[in-house]
């Protein structure tokens, strides 16, 4: 049985009431929303907060689930649009997209650029993306769902989405340019 139909099984189960399958499927995908959450606030405890917000969600929606998509599409679109709320809430977005260690940066000894340097750029940068861009690219690169899926969670055209995610792409090459070069 793939993770995709176990995962089907337990919604159904929680839609019956069992609360065993709650738990299961807490435990399998507490840590990639927090994740998520987490890039997004750089708040672990307010990651926790909106990964349980997305929980109860999910298990109140679970006697109108039809599985029309994969479950990791369902369950990020829940989190996308607890992200939204607590992002209109709260009026400010803050967002980690990677590592910024991952990024090449080329350096001479006379001058080297910190990894907190190229993380707190990294992070003005992510912050100046509009909310759909940045959404995007962090479904794609953080939780490497596939466009179509991506599309689904945000309730957009595949199209919108690999429009926003190269337009991201091109405006953090920009903003990044002096920390890339």
């Amino acid at each position: 049985m793939s993770d995709n139909e176990t995962d089907i099984l337990l919604m159904r189960k929680v839609a019956d009431g069992d609360e065993a399958a709650a738990r299961e499927l807490v435990r399998k995908w507490q840590k990639p929303l927090i994740n998520f959450f987490y890039r997004s606030v750089r708040n672990v405890h307010s990651a926790e907060d909106l990964a349980q917000q997305t929980f109860v969600k999910l298990c109140r929606s679970a006697k109108g689930y039809a599985p029309t998509a994969a479950f990791s599409t369902y369950i990020f679109h829940i989190a996308n649009n607890v992200l939204i709320s607590d992002f209109r809430r709260r009026s400010r977005r803050n967002v980690e997209l990677c590592d910024p260690a991952e990024l090449p940066a080329v350096c001479d000894d006379k001058n080297e650029i910190s990894s907190d340097e190229i993380r707190r750029g990294f992070e003005d940068a992510v912050q100046k993306l509009p909310d759909n861009h940045r959404t995007a690219i962090l479904l794609l690169c953080q939780q490497e769902l596939s466009y179509e899926e991506i599309a689904a969670a945000m309730d957009t055209s595949v199209a919108n989405v690999k429009t926003w995610i190269h337009r991201a792409r091109l405006r953090l090459r920009e903003l990044l340019g002096d920390l890339l070069d």
